[in-house]
């Protein structure tokens, strides 16, 4: 089994190839949809945001304001860097236990969906090929101010913000050009999917996930022992 990461810039049609790709029977494991779920109220990065950020940040059923909180790291660099630290490593080990489950299936490869893949570079050493999906500019410009509402200088800031589409295409192993038809777009998922079926995974990736679960296994195990063998009070 072997790792695919999937990435676009905004408005270049990634979301449509993600589920392009689950139609077809491909596993998709969602960083935007992981990121969402770790910030839930209650969990492990809600708290931290709320410590760091304040409760300015979460509505008034103590869900996170994600526009909010946008708003807020959109110009603070510094900001930016300190939610980046609380909620990747949970999003990372979220996405680790989905793909041992996908291994564990029998699935010849996973693919992961990150939008901010070659900005973050955190997931890249994990995965055997990338996949950018693109589209021309006017197409991306024009998708954003149509999906979102935004006037034409608030789209363009938003795509400056994350590296270049025509960088992307560079630095991927594969790229599907998403300016065509829905049909023209779907054929391109099909070869590759065909052609990445074909490949041989990583044999070591497998067995370090497998050994990986198993780990935790045996810890959880070993435990639960413990809480036996505990000596009950007279």
């Amino acid at each position: 089994m072997f790792l695919v990461a999937l990435t676009g810039g905004i408005g270049s049609g990634k979301s449509t190839v993600s589920s392009m790709f689950l139609d077809i029977g491909v596993p998709v494991i969602d960083a935007d949809k992981i990121a969402r779920e770790v910030v839930e109220p209650g969990r492990k990065a809600w708290k931290k945001i709320k410590s760091n950020f304040g409760a300015e940040v979460l509505r008034e059923n103590g869900e996170l304001n994600r526009q909010k909180l946008a708003e807020i790291v959109f110009t603070d660099d510094k900001k930016r860097r300190v939610l980046n630290g609380i909620t990747h490593p949970e999003i990372i080990k979220a996405m680790a236990w989905q793909v041992l489950i996908h291994l564990l299936k029998g699935y010849p490869f996973v693919i992961l969906d990150v939008p901010l893949l070659f900005e973050g570079k955190s997931l890249l050493s994990y995965v055997k090929f990338t996949v950018v999906v693109s589209c021309n500019e006017e197409q991306q410009l024009a998708r954003i101010i149509d999906r979102n509402d935004f006037t034409e200088e608030h789209a363009i800031q938003r795509i400056s913000t994350q590296m270049a589409l025509q960088e992307k295409c560079r630095l991927a192993t594969y790229v599907i050009d998403n300016s065509g038809t829905i049909d023209e777009t779907l054929n391109q998922v099909k070869e590759l999917q065909q052609r990445l079926t074909e490949v041989k995974g990583y044999q070591q990736l497998k067995m370090a996930i497998v050994l990986l679960g198993f780990g935790f296994i045996i810890v959880a195990f070993w435990k639960f022992s413990c809480s036996l063998n505990v000596e009950k009070p007279l």
